[in-house]
């Protein structure tokens, strides 16, 4: 390992820290703004395993609790991104993004962007359409706030595009170093076949957070993850050259977290490339099966 430096409390000298416990007690520990960028998946309060469901209320209570805290470690010039879904009950979804919105209002942050994070696998629901999407509710807490867009810029749709008329004809249109990655983001989510599959029921890609970290960090900066999970952005922070720190009250989770870390460091760690193009079917998979496709039954 080297000079990697692990620990399971915040010290300034470490490269990672995995805490295990609740967040609470490990964000008591760390000193107002450190973290160049917050960056987490809570709990969405629908009973998985790692979490106590309770009344929506209770749950939106309990979140600000924490984002007061994120917000105390988070720099000045520095960001929070909360990735969250929706809560279900009884049938009835309450899109969480709109629901914590009062609570980062409240604090003083402002809102970047909303993201929208699509992917094409899930839970299929069979009395309202599959949910196939998720947000990233992105909040500063100034208008100086670091973001570095040419760091994620994704390839353009017409890079051999030109200008044809007026002082810049000939000239090519378009930003020779990529194009802005817009506010839709299709990136697969972690299944049982994704090269970074663990035991964790809702891992996030890597890929969806080093977009986060290259635009929102500068090399050496602190990266925060109050519910860590089984590192993932802990993981995409030290792929990137920056510093990772998290909690989590799973043992099994802290466990296979400081492994990714540790792999992440020695440059082992399996992951999905970051632009690497989303897998199309060709159309031909199991046509012999699909009375669609083989004329027996019509469309209308």
């Amino acid at each position: 390992m080297g000079s990697f430096k692990l620990g399971t409390e915040f010290l300034p000298d470490r490269d990672a820290i995995l805490y295990y416990g609740e967040c609470l007690d490990f964000l008591a520990g760390i000193p107002d703004r450190t973290a160049r960028l917050v960056v987490t998946s809570p709990p969405y309060n629908i009973g998985k395993r790692y979490e106590r469901r309770m009344k929506l209320d209770d749950y939106l209570k309990g979140q600000a609790r924490v984002i007061k805290e994120c917000v105390r470690v988070l720099a000045e010039n520095g960001s929070i991104c909360w990735q969250v879904g929706n809560f279900v009950d009884d049938n009835e979804i309450v899109p969480l993004d709109i629901a914590l919105w009062p609570t980062f209002h409240e604090l003083g942050l402002k809102m970047r962007n909303r993201v929208v994070w699509h992917f094409e696998h899930g839970l299929h629901c069979s009395r309202r359409f599959s949910g196939r999407y998720e947000t990233i509710v992105w909040f500063t807490k100034s208008d100086e706030y670091v973001f570095n867009l040419d760091a994620v810029r994704v390839p353009q749709k017409y890079p051999g595009k030109k200008h044809f008329k007026g002082p810049r004809a000939g000239q090519y249109s378009c930003n020779p170093l990529g194009k802005n990655p817009g506010d839709i983001w299709i990136i697969p989510n972690v299944k049982h076949n994704h090269v970074e599959k663990t035991i964790h029921p809702c891992q996030f890609p890597v890929e969806l957070i080093e977009r986060l970290v290259l635009a929102m960090t500068k090399p050496g900066d602190w990266v925060l993850d109050p519910y860590m999970g089984v590192g993932t952005a802990l993981a995409a922070a030290i792929l990137n050259g920056r510093k990772g720190m998290g909690a989590d009250t799973v043992a099994e989770y802290v466990k296979i977290a400081r492994a990714r870390v540790i792999a992440a460091h020695d440059g082992t760690l399996r992951v999905r490339p970051m632009n690497r193009p989303v897998y199309k079917p060709s159309g031909r998979e199991g046509v012999s099966q699909n009375p669609f496709r083989n004329g027996s039954r019509s469309r209308r």
